[in-house]
């Protein structure tokens, strides 16, 4: 079996299983709202429901609307990126691996979605609690890392491409 096959099954099933288990963990323990400083002054645990996309974007938007939205473009996502990763080459996995983090952070938060209509956030970065960072959690972080290997990758190589000689 192909590598980049062995890392499509293995990361977004192991992003999937922790972002749920934590969001479990979290539901079970705290009540909607409730805050518990881990590192004073700078990071909490913190339950909180988010009914829009990152950054609570959307969140105040009509249902009608918002939810199907919330619905439709995880699993159009999903769909593309499972297209970009068949049209991979087998020995790049660098992008297997960024494209597998969004999806298993895209399927962790689709989850979310289907079961209780918002996504379930709760690592609460802020200053002094009074400059906050929006609340997120497991399938965010992997979300933002496998997007930000991809861009990174992608400058790479148009770096690569810039300092090649110019053809006459």
């Amino acid at each position: 079996m192909k590598t980049k096959y062995i890392l499509l099954g293995l990361v977004p099933s192991l992003t999937v299983l922790f972002d749920q288990w934590t969001k479990q963990v979290v539901i079970e323990r705290f009540h909607l709202g409730e805050s518990v400083s881990v590192m004073h002054g700078f990071f909490s645990l913190t339950y909180v429901r988010n009914t829009g996309a990152a950054f609570g974007f959307l969140a105040s938007s009509n249902p009608s609307f918002r939810i199907p939205f919330f619905l439709m473009v995880p699993a159009v996502a999903l769909m593309v990126f499972g297209y970009l990763f068949r049209k991979l080459p087998d020995h790049d996995l660098k992008t297997a691996s960024a494209l597998s983090l969004v999806m298993g952070g895209a399927i962790g938060n689709l989850i979310d979605r289907v079961r209780f209509g918002y996504v379930v956030d709760f690592l609460d970065f802020h200053w002094n609690y009074q400059a906050h960072f929006p609340a997120f959690n497991i399938a965010d972080s992997a979300i933002c890392v496998g997007v930000g290997l991809l861009m990174l990758d992608l400058f790479k190589k148009e770096g690569v491409e810039s300092d090649a000689p110019a053809s006459v």
